[in-house]
Protein backbone atom coordinates (compact mmCIF):
# COMPACT_ATOMS: atom_id res chain seq x y z
CA UNK A 1 0.00 0.00 0.00
CA UNK A 2 1.61 3.24 -1.19
CA UNK A 3 0.46 5.27 1.80
CA UNK A 4 2.48 2.99 4.10
CA UNK A 5 5.72 3.30 2.15
CA UNK A 6 8.50 5.76 3.10
CA UNK A 7 8.16 9.10 1.31
CA UNK A 8 10.89 11.27 -0.15
CA UNK A 9 10.14 14.98 -0.02
CA UNK A 10 11.36 17.57 -2.49
CA UNK A 11 10.61 21.14 -1.57
CA UNK A 12 7.44 21.98 0.31
CA UNK A 13 4.79 20.33 -1.84
CA UNK A 14 6.31 17.28 -3.58
CA UNK A 15 6.47 13.71 -2.29
CA UNK A 16 7.79 10.60 -4.02
CA UNK A 17 6.75 7.08 -3.03
CA UNK A 18 8.18 3.85 -4.44
CA UNK A 19 6.78 0.36 -4.87
CA UNK A 20 8.91 -2.07 -6.83
CA UNK A 21 9.79 -0.47 -10.16
CA UNK A 22 7.08 2.21 -9.84
CA UNK A 23 7.69 5.70 -8.47
CA UNK A 24 4.72 7.94 -7.70
CA UNK A 25 5.28 11.69 -7.53
CA UNK A 26 2.54 13.84 -6.01
CA UNK A 27 2.62 17.64 -6.09
CA UNK A 28 -0.06 18.98 -3.77
CA UNK A 29 -0.37 22.49 -2.39
CA UNK A 30 -3.35 21.42 -0.28
CA UNK A 31 -5.97 23.62 -1.95
CA UNK A 32 -8.53 23.23 -4.72
CA UNK A 33 -6.47 24.96 -7.41
CA UNK A 34 -3.04 23.35 -6.86
CA UNK A 35 -1.41 26.19 -8.81
CA UNK A 36 2.15 26.11 -10.12
CA UNK A 37 4.34 28.68 -8.38
CA UNK A 38 7.79 29.40 -9.77
CA UNK A 39 9.36 27.50 -6.86
CA UNK A 40 7.09 24.50 -7.46
CA UNK A 41 8.11 24.51 -11.14
CA UNK A 42 11.75 24.43 -10.07
CA UNK A 43 11.06 21.65 -7.57
CA UNK A 44 9.28 19.59 -10.25
CA UNK A 45 12.32 20.11 -12.49
CA UNK A 46 14.68 19.00 -9.72
CA UNK A 47 12.53 15.93 -9.05
CA UNK A 48 12.55 14.91 -12.72
CA UNK A 49 16.31 15.32 -12.97
CA UNK A 50 16.78 13.24 -9.84
CA UNK A 51 14.49 10.52 -11.14
CA UNK A 52 16.29 10.43 -14.47
CA UNK A 53 19.32 8.94 -12.69
CA UNK A 54 17.16 6.36 -10.89
CA UNK A 55 17.74 2.92 -12.45
CA UNK A 56 15.42 1.24 -9.92
CA UNK A 57 12.23 2.59 -11.56
CA UNK A 58 10.65 1.79 -14.92
CA UNK A 59 7.44 3.83 -14.57
CA UNK A 60 6.66 7.17 -12.92
CA UNK A 61 3.12 8.18 -12.04
CA UNK A 62 2.59 11.93 -11.76
CA UNK A 63 -0.43 13.17 -9.82
CA UNK A 64 -1.70 16.41 -8.31
CA UNK A 65 -3.88 17.01 -5.28
CA UNK A 66 -7.67 17.42 -5.41
CA UNK A 67 -7.15 18.61 -8.98
CA UNK A 68 -4.17 18.07 -11.27
CA UNK A 69 -3.43 21.81 -11.45
CA UNK A 70 -5.04 25.12 -12.34
CA UNK A 71 -1.83 26.28 -14.05
CA UNK A 72 0.52 29.11 -13.18
CA UNK A 73 0.04 30.74 -9.79
CA UNK A 74 -0.81 34.34 -10.71
CA UNK A 75 -0.60 35.33 -7.03
CA UNK A 76 3.01 34.13 -6.79
CA UNK A 77 5.26 37.11 -5.86
CA UNK A 78 7.89 35.82 -8.31
CA UNK A 79 5.38 36.14 -11.17
CA UNK A 80 4.24 39.59 -10.03
CA UNK A 81 7.88 40.73 -9.85
CA UNK A 82 8.38 39.65 -13.45
CA UNK A 83 6.62 42.77 -14.74
CA UNK A 84 9.15 45.00 -12.95
CA UNK A 85 12.24 42.96 -13.85
CA UNK A 86 14.74 43.80 -16.58
CA UNK A 87 14.39 41.95 -19.86
CA UNK A 88 17.36 39.74 -18.97
CA UNK A 89 15.88 38.92 -15.55
CA UNK A 90 12.45 38.30 -17.09
CA UNK A 91 13.91 35.81 -19.57
CA UNK A 92 15.54 33.92 -16.70
CA UNK A 93 12.28 33.77 -14.71
CA UNK A 94 10.44 32.57 -17.81
CA UNK A 95 12.78 29.56 -18.12
CA UNK A 96 11.15 27.82 -15.14
CA UNK A 97 8.15 26.44 -17.08
CA UNK A 98 9.89 25.17 -20.22
CA UNK A 99 12.78 23.76 -18.20
CA UNK A 100 10.30 21.79 -16.10
CA UNK A 101 8.45 20.34 -19.11
CA UNK A 102 11.73 19.52 -20.89
CA UNK A 103 12.98 17.69 -17.79
CA UNK A 104 9.86 15.52 -17.68
CA UNK A 105 10.03 14.75 -21.39
CA UNK A 106 13.71 13.80 -21.01
CA UNK A 107 12.98 10.98 -18.54
CA UNK A 108 13.75 7.49 -19.87
CA UNK A 109 11.15 5.92 -17.59
CA UNK A 110 7.57 5.74 -18.85
CA UNK A 111 5.61 8.66 -17.37
CA UNK A 112 1.87 8.52 -16.69
CA UNK A 113 -0.11 11.58 -15.62
CA UNK A 114 -3.13 10.82 -13.40
CA UNK A 115 -5.54 13.72 -13.95
CA UNK A 116 -8.49 14.56 -11.71
CA UNK A 117 -10.62 17.70 -11.66
CA UNK A 118 -9.00 20.05 -14.15
CA UNK A 119 -5.77 20.49 -16.05
CA UNK A 120 -5.31 24.11 -17.11
CA UNK A 121 -2.58 26.13 -18.82
CA UNK A 122 0.79 24.96 -17.53
CA UNK A 123 -0.92 21.78 -16.34
CA UNK A 124 -1.64 20.88 -19.97
CA UNK A 125 1.98 21.67 -20.83
CA UNK A 126 3.17 19.26 -18.13
CA UNK A 127 0.65 16.56 -19.04
CA UNK A 128 1.63 16.50 -22.73
CA UNK A 129 5.31 16.25 -21.74
CA UNK A 130 4.41 12.87 -20.21
CA UNK A 131 3.98 9.64 -22.17
CA UNK A 132 0.39 8.82 -21.17
CA UNK A 133 -2.56 10.58 -19.58
CA UNK A 134 -5.20 8.79 -17.49
CA UNK A 135 -8.15 11.14 -17.02
CA UNK A 136 -11.11 11.06 -14.64
CA UNK A 137 -14.50 11.24 -16.34
CA UNK A 138 -15.36 14.62 -14.80
CA UNK A 139 -12.00 16.25 -15.54
CA UNK A 140 -11.29 18.76 -18.30
CA UNK A 141 -8.41 20.45 -20.10
CA UNK A 142 -8.20 24.15 -20.97
CA UNK A 143 -5.61 26.60 -22.31
CA UNK A 144 -6.59 30.19 -21.34
CA UNK A 145 -3.45 31.88 -22.67
CA UNK A 146 -4.66 33.13 -26.08
CA UNK A 147 -7.95 34.63 -24.77
CA UNK A 148 -5.80 36.39 -22.15
CA UNK A 149 -3.63 37.97 -24.83
CA UNK A 150 -0.60 35.71 -24.33
CA UNK A 151 1.01 33.01 -26.44
CA UNK A 152 1.16 29.33 -25.52
CA UNK A 153 4.72 28.69 -24.40
CA UNK A 154 6.67 26.14 -22.32
CA UNK A 155 7.65 24.30 -25.57
CA UNK A 156 4.10 22.93 -25.68
CA UNK A 157 2.78 23.54 -29.19
CA UNK A 158 4.83 20.92 -31.07
CA UNK A 159 4.13 18.35 -28.34
CA UNK A 160 0.40 18.86 -28.84
CA UNK A 161 0.78 18.65 -32.63
CA UNK A 162 2.73 15.39 -32.18
CA UNK A 163 -0.03 14.08 -29.93
CA UNK A 164 -3.34 15.26 -31.42
CA UNK A 165 -2.51 16.78 -34.80
CA UNK A 166 -2.51 20.42 -35.98
CA UNK A 167 -6.27 20.99 -36.21
CA UNK A 168 -7.04 19.72 -32.68
CA UNK A 169 -3.99 21.54 -31.32
CA UNK A 170 -5.30 24.78 -32.82
CA UNK A 171 -8.77 24.21 -31.35
CA UNK A 172 -7.37 23.55 -27.89
CA UNK A 173 -4.90 26.46 -28.04
CA UNK A 174 -6.72 29.24 -29.88
CA UNK A 175 -10.26 29.00 -28.53
CA UNK A 176 -9.32 28.51 -24.88
CA UNK A 177 -12.43 26.39 -24.31
CA UNK A 178 -12.87 23.45 -21.95
CA UNK A 179 -12.17 20.05 -23.50
CA UNK A 180 -13.88 17.35 -21.46
CA UNK A 181 -12.52 13.87 -20.84
CA UNK A 182 -14.63 12.17 -23.54
CA UNK A 183 -13.50 14.65 -26.21
CA UNK A 184 -9.92 14.43 -24.98
CA UNK A 185 -10.02 10.66 -25.44
CA UNK A 186 -11.48 11.03 -28.93
CA UNK A 187 -8.70 13.46 -29.87
CA UNK A 188 -5.93 11.29 -28.39
CA UNK A 189 -5.16 13.65 -25.52
CA UNK A 190 -6.45 11.13 -22.95
CA UNK A 191 -5.29 7.51 -23.16
CA UNK A 192 -7.91 6.11 -20.78
CA UNK A 193 -11.00 7.51 -19.07
CA UNK A 194 -11.84 6.29 -15.59
CA UNK A 195 -14.35 7.06 -12.86
CA UNK A 196 -13.82 10.22 -10.81
CA UNK A 197 -11.42 9.51 -7.97
CA UNK A 198 -9.87 6.52 -9.76
CA UNK A 199 -7.21 8.24 -11.91
CA UNK A 200 -4.33 7.36 -9.60
CA UNK A 201 -5.40 3.73 -9.25
CA UNK A 202 -5.82 3.42 -13.02
CA UNK A 203 -2.45 5.05 -13.68
CA UNK A 204 -0.86 2.53 -11.31
CA UNK A 205 -2.41 -0.27 -13.36
CA UNK A 206 -0.67 1.16 -16.44
CA UNK A 207 2.56 1.52 -14.45
CA UNK A 208 2.30 -2.08 -13.29
CA UNK A 209 2.22 -3.26 -16.91
CA UNK A 210 5.38 -1.26 -17.59
CA UNK A 211 7.11 -2.49 -14.43
CA UNK A 212 6.61 -6.12 -15.49
CA UNK A 213 8.59 -5.59 -18.71
CA UNK A 214 12.39 -5.61 -19.30
CA UNK A 215 13.65 -2.22 -18.06
CA UNK A 216 16.41 -1.63 -20.60
CA UNK A 217 14.23 -2.48 -23.60
CA UNK A 218 11.50 -0.14 -22.31
CA UNK A 219 13.91 2.78 -22.05
CA UNK A 220 15.36 2.19 -25.50
CA UNK A 221 11.91 1.97 -27.08
CA UNK A 222 10.62 5.07 -25.34
CA UNK A 223 13.67 7.16 -26.21
CA UNK A 224 13.61 6.04 -29.84
CA UNK A 225 9.92 6.86 -30.28
CA UNK A 226 10.17 10.19 -28.43
CA UNK A 227 13.20 11.32 -30.43
CA UNK A 228 11.52 10.38 -33.72
CA UNK A 229 8.40 12.35 -32.80
CA UNK A 230 10.15 15.43 -31.37
CA UNK A 231 13.26 15.83 -33.52
CA UNK A 232 12.27 19.30 -34.77
CA UNK A 233 10.47 20.53 -31.64
CA UNK A 234 13.36 22.60 -30.28
CA UNK A 235 13.79 24.65 -33.47
CA UNK A 236 10.11 25.63 -33.44
CA UNK A 237 9.92 26.65 -29.77
CA UNK A 238 13.27 28.18 -28.87
CA UNK A 239 11.73 31.68 -28.90
CA UNK A 240 8.38 30.99 -27.24
CA UNK A 241 9.51 32.51 -23.90
CA UNK A 242 10.57 35.68 -25.73
CA UNK A 243 7.21 35.72 -27.49
CA UNK A 244 5.53 35.42 -24.09
CA UNK A 245 7.60 38.31 -22.74
CA UNK A 246 6.46 40.42 -25.69
CA UNK A 247 2.79 39.40 -25.64
CA UNK A 248 2.47 39.96 -21.90
CA UNK A 249 3.38 43.63 -22.37
CA UNK A 250 0.66 44.25 -24.97
CA UNK A 251 -2.43 46.40 -24.51
CA UNK A 252 -4.54 43.39 -25.49
CA UNK A 253 -3.15 41.41 -22.55
CA UNK A 254 -3.94 44.22 -20.13
CA UNK A 255 -7.43 44.52 -21.64
CA UNK A 256 -8.02 40.76 -21.34
CA UNK A 257 -7.09 40.75 -17.65
CA UNK A 258 -9.18 43.84 -16.93
CA UNK A 259 -12.19 42.40 -18.75
CA UNK A 260 -11.86 39.13 -16.83
CA UNK A 261 -11.74 40.92 -13.48
CA UNK A 262 -14.62 43.24 -14.45
CA UNK A 263 -16.67 40.34 -15.87
CA UNK A 264 -17.18 41.97 -19.26
CA UNK A 265 -16.40 41.19 -22.90
CA UNK A 266 -12.90 42.36 -23.90
CA UNK A 267 -12.24 44.77 -26.76
CA UNK A 268 -9.06 43.69 -28.54
CA UNK A 269 -7.23 46.08 -30.89
CA UNK A 270 -4.00 44.25 -31.76
CA UNK A 271 -1.90 46.74 -29.79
Amino acid sequence: ILSLLPKERIGEFITIEREGRIATLCFDRGDRVNALSVQLLRDLTAAARMLRDDVSSSAIVLTGGKAFTGGADLADPAIRQRAEASLLERREILRAGPDMCDAWEALDQVTIAAIEGFCIGGGVALAVACDFRVVARGAHFRLPEIPLGMNMSWHTQPRMVNLIGPSRAKQLTIFGEKVGAATAEQWGLADEICNDGAALETAHRWAGKVAALPPVAIRMAKRGITNAATALNAVSTFMDADQFALASTSEDHREAVAAFLEKRKPNFTGR
